[in-house]
């Protein structure tokens, strides 16, 4: 990541699996890709229907 410019993008983060949830990794990628805003999105794992992400995705207001 650290080889591209996201000045003014919008990264939002998530996960397929983990037990500890996205945690603080939003705090480690600001610092990685300084300008741009960094949002902890959600985890996808265990019983995650299509029908779910698909709501998930059309929320964010891409």
């Amino acid at each position: 990541m650290e080889s591209y410019d996201f000045t003014g993008k919008r990264i939002i983060l998530f996960a397929t699996s983990g037990g500890s949830g996205l945690g603080k990794t939003a705090e480690g990628v600001k610092k990685i890709v300084p300008g741009a805003k960094v949002e902890n999105g959600r985890m996808l794992n265990g019983k995650v229907s299509e029908a779910d992400v698909k709501a998930w995705v059309q929320s964010l207001n891409l």
